[in-house]
């Protein structure tokens, strides 16, 4: 069956149907558009766990979405589909997940790290790498059959799988970064891929030309200092930062030219759900207190589709696992918000 024949036989204001679809959509990974991946990865949490289950808990707050949206009103209709959780990264998050926690136990009580822990960081490591390796495939499929692809963390960690891809296909692009963090530590706690070394990581891409950080509120001496010596391709916008801009007149519109005008043509977006206010997202791993609210980070988005930039890939992670509703609510809005622009920004709607 064709998308056109499903988008005729499917009832966009009916009940959402639970067909193991994203939003309850009649489209299978053949005929949809924009394709989810799945990532069910918290290896190297520092704080809060669960997020493994963040995926799965974005799918089944999903079918209690209403599908119009008041920008993009058939966006539905290219076709958005969630893949199948990889039980091989499933399996291996489960099986070094407990290696990881009494490493980082070991290193939060001052404990000498024993020469077994360190065996076990270097496995948790390689783990990490192959993870990235395989969800690097998956994006590379979808980006060669010429559709386009989102990841659903998980950590924050996996984001580097999806630059990477696009590193591949793209010779020169920017991201644009929603977080609470900075994310620019070297091997924090000596995991190399650690969810909070994210962007570090991302900045050894050559074909990475601008990282532009919103929302930032929580960092280090060290991060601050790599963005500095790295300034020709970080902008940082803090949270004070935009907050004071709002206090003493400036519209947050005028806060986003400048954003977007820091951005070369072609965006890779990586949200961490924790760049919004910890009102959205109360049982993320490390909430902050301040943030944008859901209608800052649509309107941003929607001016950078507005201005023409390409959106060609994202990742949204750090959404709580199963047994989080809200959380799980507020992160497939998003996901389907991010969905809907990078179809809009590539001329699928």
């Amino acid at each position: 069956m064709s998308r056109a024949i499903k988008i005729e036989n499917f009832d966009p204001n009916g009940v959402g149907v639970h067909n193991g679809h994203f939003i309850g959509l009649p489209f299978a990974e053949e005929d949809a558009q924009v394709i989810m991946i799945p990532v069910p990865w918290d290896l190297t949490v520092s704080s809060g766990t669960g997020t493994h289950t963040g995926p799965e808990n974005v799918l089944k707050s999903s079918y209690q979405l209403d599908l119009y949206d008041d920008y993009l009103a058939q966006a539905w209709q290219m076709g958005i589909y969630m893949q199948e959780i990889d039980q091989t990264i499933n399996a291996s998050n489960i099986k070094f997940r407990p290696d990881a926690e009494k490493y980082i136990m070991a290193l939060e009580s001052g404990q000498e790290i024993s020469k077994e822990l360190q065996e076990e960081v270097i496995q948790i490591n390689t783990a990490c790498e192959e993870m990235l390796r395989l969800v690097q495939s998956k994006c590379a499929a979808i980006l060669e059959a010429n559709k386009c692809f989102g990841i659903i963390g998980g950590d924050h960690s996996v984001a580097l799988a999806g630059i990477k891809a696009c590193a591949n296909k793209y010779k020169a692009f920017g991201i644009l970064q929603i977080d609470a963090h900075m994310d620019l530590r070297h091997a924090y706690e000596g995991f190399t891929y650690s969810h909070a070394s994210i962007f570090h990581n991302a900045m050894q891409v050559e074909q990475v030309k601008k990282l532009v950080q919103v929302g930032i509120r929580d960092y280090c001496q060290e991060e601050l200092d790599f963005a500095k010596e790295h300034k020709q391709r970080i902008v940082t916008f803090t949270d004070s930062n935009i907050s004071e801009q709002l206090f003493t007149g400036s519209t947050f519109a005028t806060v986003c030219e400048q954003i977007i005008d820091s951005l070369p043509e072609q965006v890779y977006i990586s949200f961490d759900i924790d760049g919004l206010m910890p009102t959205y997202c109360p049982n993320t791993g490390t909430p902050v207190p301040g943030g944008i609210s859901f209608n800052h980070a649509k309107y941003l988005l929607k001016s950078l589709v507005e201005k023409g930039k390409k959106i060609i890939g994202f990742d949204l992670c750090e959404v709580a696992g199963i047994g989080n509703s809200y959380d799980g609510n507020v992160g497939a809005r998003v996901a389907y918000m991010l969905c809907n622009y990078m179809g809009k920004s590539q001329n699928l709607i």
